[in-house]
């Protein structure tokens, strides 16, 4: 461009969320700014700066002097020439710029990788665990010519100085170590049989409990279960009557939900989404299609509160369609209760919802086909167990705003399945969220503001004992306010009177314990106050946050703590949960909950100790690997954890330039799902994603994707080892192939069909580089290719009349 000595080019911070990106797009416009923004997300955009007053033009010529365009640009189009001004300041920014956006460009939301970002984002210093070798520091990438071979390793410390460098197409092998608390790991010491011993230990301590959980598992795989029928028109008209618009993540979430329960076998999927976010609707249009082919349906939520409200939300969406509706809690009375036996028994029933009181043995279903589990990680051991046993009986369908790590570390590494709505409600604002001591004249200020608004506001006080006397308190510092105080030792009747009078607006501040956590839909309460923030984990912070800003009111948070010095976790915690700031973060709230609290829970009771050796990866790494070999029949196998793997050595720079992608962290990103790569399809997946985001692709990188398909051809045709070896003394080069005996010989005679030029030679195979043809690479790929096809007849071989061949 003629222009282009004018621009100064600056890399934008990161935006945190999609709340910095609409502060900063009003200061840039009107500190006089030009604003281009690249898109693949145009209508998410336009909706964002719509609800803030920003305005802006699809096209730049329609920009006078400052603004924002919002451009959907083609990855093959060039850069828009439009500036009319060259000396104006402006600002480029894409999708890659702005934290929350939804990611267009993974279209499967159960695909591997697009929710690893805690689990395997690393940085330098963090501890790793190398499945090969154990525990070492990440020192960062570092490149390396070898043998003309240019690429980059990452660079892991052991102890007593040593080190390793990992090519980067295994770099799957290589995993942030996650374990108990801030207990920091022993490093592992690089040649010794030091690891081997370890895992060997935990392995014992283990797999006991794993079999039994893969166990369940591959049973409900396969597991025959009943197959619903298809939506009819009484599904539509019933879906057609909700009063918002489907949000895409919603509907992603019912179509997954559907898809399970037309199959013939068990469902189980989990369903995580923000407070707020639809999962109710989901839960509806589940058990009204299980209604429609005749089948019962449990609901089962963690508190009487919250049961009480699924059962007016379902009441009123269904009674006109004659389904039969009844709620089992301690707002029945034991004669009511017995009836409501009595009919669920007959059939005369078709959705009950209830506490965990549907769990217990005197409870009979005629025909139960479908049980929803609301928020899962809120029942006990007992009530899990029973879930656990339900889980190959029949259709399981399980919400959650902040999954457990155990769940979702499960649910990641797919022994369950798995949708998250990330999109909120159109018109919704993030909560803004404070963390700041205890003062009563913060209190007052927080309470006042609501209150002028018209208003609600939560105040949480978690002792039963102090309650009364901190409700007091508040009472005589705003006189002005009309308080109200609920807590779990108050009678049910009492308690739902009190929430209920809240609810009506009797009462302008509801001091209660954290009964609040999982209940109460009110979208006039925007101001939340937690007294002693610091005692409480960081999931159920994010449970409490989630019950405030549900209209389209900007909404307030305050965390108060009272210590002098805070504990780490506790300093951890509190950040995070201010980071997490923007609408759909309950999932990374769960994955940063695996990394403070780390993961001893993962297969309940007492198993700590063994994961926090290893780290919950490798761990996770070992039932991946059992549960193969459970698919496979072959249950009674080792298990360490390890994936056998093919090394390619071949004279090709095949590394991502750093002006490729200027972030190291999202270069390892990047590297570590190549590297766990298991098909083309997903290879040429990442292809497309990396075009997307970074543009065309420089000959390493192109040279990258020609290495992981070798590796991935090697594979398949059982070969250990690709090498390029020079012929001492003769300047030649030849490429070996190392045999396992996996390698098929009917398969040799196909690659020598092919290319005749190469040499067996007991189990390697060799060949001259310039016998590979004018394009090298191509042409070994193409040999790879047929060394793992399926076999033809060996030429010349006879059948005899029974089929068989000679040898």
């Amino acid at each position: 461009s003629e222009y282009h000595y004018h621009l100064h080019y600056l890399s934008v911070l990161k935006y945190q969320n999609k709340l910095d990106f609409l502060e900063n797009m009003r200061e840039k416009t009107l500190a006089g700014w030009k604003v281009y923004l690249f898109t693949k997300n145009a209508d998410e955009i336009k909706g964002l700066l719509q609800d803030r007053n920003i305005s802006f033009v699809s096209d730049p010529k329609d920009l006078k002097e400052k603004g924002v365009v919002v451009y959907e640009l083609n990855k093959e189009e060039a850069f828009p020439h439009a500036f009319q001004n060259p000396h104006l300041k402006f600002s480029v920014i894409t999708d890659r710029e702005i934290g929350g956006l939804r990611d267009s460009s993974h279209k499967d939301p159960a695909q591997h990788a697009v929710y690893l970002d805690f689990l395997t984002g690393l940085k330098m210093g963090d501890y790793v665990v190398h499945s090969d070798h154990g525990i070492a520091r990440f020192k960062g990438l570092d490149r390396r010519t070898i043998d003309e071979i240019t690429r980059e390793y990452l660079y892991l410390a052991y102890a007593e100085n040593d080190k390793l460098f990992v090519p980067i197409d295994q770099a799957d092998k290589v995993s942030k170590f996650i374990g108990a608390g801030d207990q920091k790991p022993r490093l592992t010491r690089l040649g010794s049989a030091e690891w081997a011993t370890i895992t060997n230990k935990v392995k014992k301590e283990t797999q006991k409990i794993s079999r039994e959980l893969l166990k369940l598992y591959a049973e409900r795989a396969r597991a025959k279960g009943f197959g619903f029928r298809e939506d009819n028109d009484v599904q539509s008209k019933f879906e057609e009557a909700f009063p918002y618009e489907e949000t895409p993540g919603q509907l992603t979430a019912i179509r997954d939900v559907k898809k399970d329960m037309e199959r013939k076998k068990p469902m189980d999927r989990l369903v995580c989404g923000d407070v707020g976010f639809g999962k109710t609707e989901v839960a509806m249009r589940a058990a009204f299609k299980a209604v429609q082919s005749g089948k019962q349906v449990a609901v089962v939520a963690p508190i009487t509160i919250l049961v009480d409200q699924h059962f007016k939300s379902f009441v009123k969406r269904m009674e006109e369609y004659n389904v039969r509706v009844e709620m089992l809690s301690r707002f029945r009375t034991a004669a009511e209760q017995r009836k409501i036996l009595d009919k669920l028994a007959k059939g005369e029933l078709d959705i009950v919802i209830g506490t965990h009181r549907l769990l217990q043995p005197d409870i009979e279903f005629k025909d139960l086909g479908l049980v929803i589990v609301d928020e899962e990680q809120r029942f006990g051991v007992k009530q899990k167990e029973k879930f656990k046993e339900l889980r190959t009986e029949v259709d399981m369908l399980t919400l959650t705003a902040t999954p457990i790590p155990r769940t979702l570390n499960i649910s990641l590494h797919g022994l369950r399945d798995i949708t998250t709505i990330t999109t909120p409600p159109p018109g919704r604002l993030p909560v803004v969220t404070e963390v700041r001591r205890f003062s009563f004249g913060l209190i007052r200020e927080s309470i006042m503001r609501e209150l002028k608004r018209g208003g609600q506001v939560y105040f949480l006080h978690n002792r039963v004992q102090t309650i009364g006397e901190m409700t007091e308190k508040l009472k005589k510092l705003i006189p002005e306010a009309r308080f109200i105080c609920a807590h779990g030792k108050l009678s049910s009747s009492d308690l739902e009177d009190r929430i209920v009078a809240f609810k009506e607006g009797k009462f302008d501040v509801l001091v209660s314990s954290t009964i609040i956590e999982n209940g109460i839909d009110l979208s006039n309460a925007n101001t939340l106050i937690v007294n002693k923030a610091e005692k409480f984990g960081l999931a159920q912070l994010y449970q409490l946050r989630g019950r405030v800003g549900r209209g389209k009111a900007q909404a307030y948070a305050y965390f108060l703590y009272h210590s002098q010095r805070l504990p780490l976790d506790a300093k951890k915690r509190l950040r995070a949960i201010v980071e997490a700031s923007e609408l759909g973060s309950g999932f990374q709230i769960a994955m940063k909950d695996l990394e403070i609290r780390g993961a001893g829970d993962i297969l309940g009771a007492n198993q700590s100790g063994a994961i926090n050796i290893v780290g919950v990866n490798h761990f996770v790494r070992m039932l991946n690997q059992a549960v193969e070999n459970l698919k496979e029949g072959r249950e009674n196998e080792e298990i360490d954890g390890r994936k056998k793997e093919v090394s390619i050595e071949i004279p090709l720079p095949s590394f991502i330039p750093d002006d490729y992608i200027v972030s190291a962290k999202d270069k390892i990103g990047v590297y570590q799902r190549l590297a766990a790569a298991d098909s083309f399809d997903y290879l040429e997946e990442l292809r497309n994603d990396l075009i997307e985001d970074y543009g065309r692709m420089p000959k390493e990188v192109a040279n990258l994707f020609h290495v992981l398909e070798m590796k991935l051809l090697a594979h398949r045709a059982g070969l250990l080892n690709v090498r390029a070896d020079n012929i001492h003394g003769r300047g030649e080069r030849m490429i070996v192939l190392s045999m396992s005996d996996r390698v098929k010989p009917e398969n040799i005679f196909n690659m020598l069909e092919y290319n005749g030029k190469w040499l067996v030679s007991g189990t390697k195979l060799k060949i001259n580089f310039e016998d590979l043809g004018v394009n090298w690479v191509d042409g070994l790929k193409e040999s790879l290719k047929l060394l793992g096809k399926k076999p033809k007849n060996l030429p010349g071989s006879k059948v005899d009349k029974e089929g068989k061949k000679d040898k």
